[in-house]
């Protein structure tokens, strides 16, 4: 596409269909992905940071 930054899309219109938000991130999601992708939990929460559900150094600091 050009330029670069346009964005592309298919829209249905259903007068059945919802919209929905996905969630933040959970700590224990984040450790299941770390193990799977075999990455350390601090580089995967440092990834995800925008989308964490709590805060990591609050987390690091208990543990």
């Amino acid at each position: 596409m050009w330029p670069a930054s346009s964005v592309s899309g298919l829209y249905f219109a259903h007068p059945k269909s919802k919209y929905f938000a996905v969630a933040k991130i959970n700590r224990d999601q984040v450790e299941d992905y770390a193990k799977r992708k075999e990455m350390s939990v601090e580089v995967v929460e440092r990834w995800l940071a925008p989308n964490l559900s709590y805060d990591p150094l609050a987390v690091s600091a208990v543990r």
